[in-house]
């Protein structure tokens, strides 16, 4: 199945309402960037950031016109790096690999389009379906800083110069 990532918009933070439904997956998909419940307030916030230079953020959707997955990219053009998060599949449509695709796609534009050099990002330990998507994308555990935090945050990075 092929995915086209598109710039995302009001009427995808709706969607992601629907697909953040309670607390745990609010931390899975966000940390503490955002607090529960998901409402449109901090949705307006994060759409009104993803129209900035400092992040890209985009809905993925499949084949069949339906959405099926959001990630984020926080920029540092100057630094030529970028970090990776908000990494999100649809309740509906996990477990066939739509994780994959929708990440190939960004880091290819990080690296291409944006001409960034790094992306890392953070994820914890406890995700393991994350961590192990990750390291398969080629990012390598980093234990700097945050090592230690309970629940522990893997942070990984990946360079794009290969």
């Amino acid at each position: 199945m092929t995915l086209d990532l598109r710039p995302f918009t009001g009427a995808d933070a709706a969607l992601l309402k629907t697909w953040v439904d309670t607390p745990a997956a609010l931390r899975l998909w966000c940390g503490d960037a955002f607090r529960w419940p998901l409402d449109e307030e901090q949705l307006a916030a994060y759409l009104a950031e993803t129209r900035t230079p400092a992040r890209g953020s985009w809905t993925a959707w499949d084949g069949r016109g339906r959405a099926v997955g959001h990630v984020s990219l926080q920029l540092d053009l100057p630094a030529r790096s970028g970090r990776l998060g908000r990494v999100l599949i649809a309740p509906h449509a996990r477990r066939r690999g739509l994780a994959v695709q929708m990440l190939r796609q960004v880091l290819e534009a990080a690296a291409a389009d944006m001409t960034l050099r790094r992306v890392e990002l953070g994820v914890y330990s406890d995700n393991v379906a994350a961590v192990r998507l990750y390291e398969r994308l080629g990012f390598v555990a980093d234990d700097g800083p945050g090592a230690q935090e309970q629940p522990r945050v893997v942070r990984m990075t990946r360079d794009l110069q290969r």
